[in-house]
């Protein structure tokens, strides 16, 4: 029996997920691929610290280089995250003849077109299977299970911390602050949310899916991000009024010959799968011309979840070793209808907008007027009830706009002496 020897460099929660896999299910994945796939060496600055898992101490190492440089190990396993060393790792572990498997997704956003293009000219690949998704087969079903098809639109629920935030504001009618704290109490939410809760998270996963979908790597700085921090237990409210689920939503489409690339809390209709996507959970509607549409659902984190995917990648990568061929992975081409990406200022959508304005005759006027000077127009408004603090929340749902004349419009309402607090304005998308 042929035996694939493993190194994995980062022994966290996915990597110990990963070791237990191997060692618990060896027997299964013999019977079902006839590889033995042992880890022979198993590297992290913390050696010393508990797990649940117990590895012979010949094993650990603090030393990535006795993973990277030893012939012996036919696949490099990062799970360190992050952008330096793990790069730089990558790389070395390439030009030694090594595949390689990781869950990476901001280093793959930032430096995937390097690092798929050294593989490529080393006939060597890298999986990147949790790098999205966790357990849910996204990866491999664009790149293998749908090859045949060309995608109109990709819409996901991609990280799960904002995801249960938006649910628990939904379900349990509290504020942003509030189900944040209870989101780090779970454990589901990081001591600096920050990059899931502004949604770069989500766009560095976006690159990704777009790469796959449209053939065409987009630069961090080009996807329109904006995330969920300004949502109040209001606005999520309000929608709920209106039929709708306040998701953040990791969105890449075609209009025409464009393809807009963003990442923005957005209205989904009640009714829609996506609107249900509850908790930590991850979805991603994909929608294609041969299969048509398809959603892809399942826990987005957690050990098990991720882990599965990785020993996923570690089994494709053991039977290409042992037919003794190299399968590149990332036959990725580029979809020629596409002329252009567009800008924000040209994004169009149908609009949720919240002003504060005191309550006075005429704001109402006011507001219609500038509106009108910029062409924009209002499918219904509904006036609340007056706050605590004197001011009535005014709600108003837009006709499809230009999100550059929708701006230069909010700007001048925000100026008026009768608006106290800034606008909020969330898009509304016919998914």
């Amino acid at each position: 029996m042929k035996k694939i020897n493993v190194g994995l460099i980062g022994f966290g929660n996915v990597g110990v997920g990963v070791i237990k896999i191997l060692r618990e299910r060896k027997a299964l994945l013999i019977e079902k691929i006839g590889i033995d796939i042992a880890v022979k060496k198993v590297c992290d600055q913390d050696i010393t610290s508990k797990r649940n898992v117990s590895l012979d101490k010949d094993l650990l190492t603090r030393d990535a280089k006795e993973v990277i440089n030893d012939p012996k190990i036919d696949i490099l396993v990062e799970l360190i995250g992050g952008i330096h060393p793990a790069k730089e790792l990558i790389l070395e572990a390439l030009r030694k003849g090594k595949n390689v498997v990781t869950a990476n997704k901001a280093l793959l956003a930032l430096h995937g077109q390097e690092l798929f293009a050294e593989a490529s000219d080393r006939s060597k690949n890298i999986y990147f299977e949790a790098s999205v998704g966790a357990g849910i087969p996204i990866i491999k079903s664009l790149r293998e299970g749908l090859v045949a098809n060309r995608f109109n639109s990709i819409f996901g629920i991609v990280n799960g911390t904002s995801n249960y935030i938006l649910s628990s504001m939904s379900r349990n009618n509290c504020s942003f602050e509030e189900a944040l704290k209870e989101a780090k109490a779970k454990g589901f939410a990081e001591k600096d949310p920050t990059l899931d809760i502004e949604g770069m998270d989500s766009a560095h996963k976006l690159i990704l899916l777009t790469y796959l979908t449209f053939g065409k790597f987009i630069n961090l700085k080009e996807v329109f991000v904006e995330g969920i921090s300004r949502i109040s237990s209001a606005d999520v409210n309000y929608a709920k009024e209106l039929g709708f689920e306040i998701k953040l939503l990791a969105i890449a489409k075609k209009e025409e010959s464009d393809l807009e690339v963003r990442v923005h809390p957005t209205l989904v209709p009640e009714d829609h799968l996506l609107a249900s996507v509850d908790g930590v959970f991850n979805a991603i509607y994909v929608s294609s011309d041969l299969a048509g549409n398809l959603l892809f659902y399942g826990p987005g984190a957690g050990q098990t979840s991720a882990a599965s995917a990785v020993v996923s990648d570690l089994v494709d990568l053991t039977q290409d070793i042992k037919a003794g061929f190299f399968r590149p992975t990332l036959n990725i081409v580029l979809d020629k209808t596409i002329n252009k990406l567009r800008k924000i200022d040209d994004f169009e959508s149908r609009y949720y907008i919240r002003f504060m304005a005191l309550d006075e005759p005429g704001v109402l006027a006011k507001i219609s007027g500038i509106l009108a000077k910029y062409k924009i127009s209002i499918a219904s408004v509904t006036q609340k009830q007056r706050s605590k603090t004197q001011l009535v929340p005014i709600v108003m749902v837009i006709h499809e706009a230009r999100e550059k004349e929708l701006r230069l419009a909010l700007n001048s309402i925000n100026h008026l002496s009768a608006i106290k607090e800034k606008s909020v304005a969330i898009r509304m998308e016919e998914v």
